[in-house]
This record gives structure tokens, sequence and C-alpha cells, in this order.
């Protein structure tokens, strides 16, 4: 009989043990994620620092483009002030397609290609965009890892008990998959 009170507290105390280490590790996972957000937010912030420089480079070149120019200083104020990480990966998918635009209407104006202030802009837009891709890849792996975790069996059943749910991931929208089209 004491023998089988000993087994049963081994066993309890191996399944604690389980459960205490599953939940840390979806904790940690958990943070992870949350750290790679703030960082795709942060070179988000960044981008949008650089568009106002942007917009104000090549409105001097392409004056008939002005809804093109409103626009795009419009979602990136929208941009800045959106609310939840859904809102702002929408509105920064719109956002990226402006900036192509406009990338693709300074094709057609070689004294802008060949501005300095331009071709900085131009580099540290590209520098920038890499960055948001590096942190893209980091989030969607964390999520990845994450999203297994609380799928496979035991952890499943103790990730729904503590209410541990899926994370979406960073996926390209149709139109993003699409060449730009510049009439």
């Amino acid at each position: 009989m004491q023998t089988i009170a000993i087994v049963v507290l081994i066993v309890l105390g191996l399944i604690a043990i389980f459960v205490i280490n599953l939940n840390n590790a979806l904790v940690k996972m958990k943070q992870t994620i949350s750290e790679a957000t703030a960082d795709i937010e942060t070179f988000l912030k960044q981008r949008y620092d650089l568009i106002p420089n942007l917009v104000e480079t090549v409105k001097g070149y392409a004056k008939h483009e002005k809804d093109l120019f409103e626009n795009v200083t419009k979602l990136r104020s929208e941009a800045m002030s959106a609310g939840s990480t859904d809102e702002k990966l929408k509105l920064d998918k719109q956002l990226q397609q402006g900036i192509s635009k406009i990338f693709a209407i300074a094709e057609n104006y070689p004294e802008l290609k060949a501005n300095e202030n331009f071709l900085n802009l131009q580099a540290n837009l590209k520098d920038m965009e890499e960055e948001i891709q590096k942190s893209r890849r980091f989030y969607n792996g964390t999520v990845r890892d994450f999203n297994t975790k609380i799928q496979v069996f035991p952890s499943n059943i103790f990730a729904k008990m503590f209410g541990f749910s899926e994370f979406p991931f960073f996926e390209a929208s149709d139109e993003e998959k699409q060449n730009v089209q510049v009439k």
C-alpha cells in the first residue's frame, strides 16, 4: 500500500514538472513572438520616418502625381496611429504598394533618378525593407514553432487549459504578389 502511494506521488510529481516546464516554455515562446512583433513595428516606424522625405523629393519632379503623394502621406499617418497589429499590417501593405508606385514613377524622370537625395532615400528604404523582411521571417519562424508546440500531443491538452492560442503568420497579399502597374 505504501509503495503504491509513493508511485502515485512520483507520477503526480512528474506530471506537475512536465506541466510547469511546458507552461514556462510556451510563455517564453509567446514573449519571443511579442519581441519579434515589436522589432517589425520598430522597422516600420523607421520606414514611416523616411516616407515624407521621399514624397517631397519626388513631388518636385512629378507634380501631376499629387493624388498618389496625398494617398501615401495619408496611409503613413493612418499606419502610424493604427491600434491593432492586423490593422497596421493591412495599412502597411497598402503603404508599400504606394511606395512601389512612387519608385516606378521615378523611372520616368532621369533627373530624379540621378538626384543624390533620392538615391540615398531609395537605398535607405531598400535597407529598411530587407530588415523588415528579416524580422518577418524571424516572426514567422517563432510563430511556426509556437503553433506547432500548442498543436502536438500532449502539449495541446495543457496549452488549451492555459488559454494559449495560435498566432497568425505574416503572409503576402494577392496584390503584393502581382507586379506594380503604373499608368
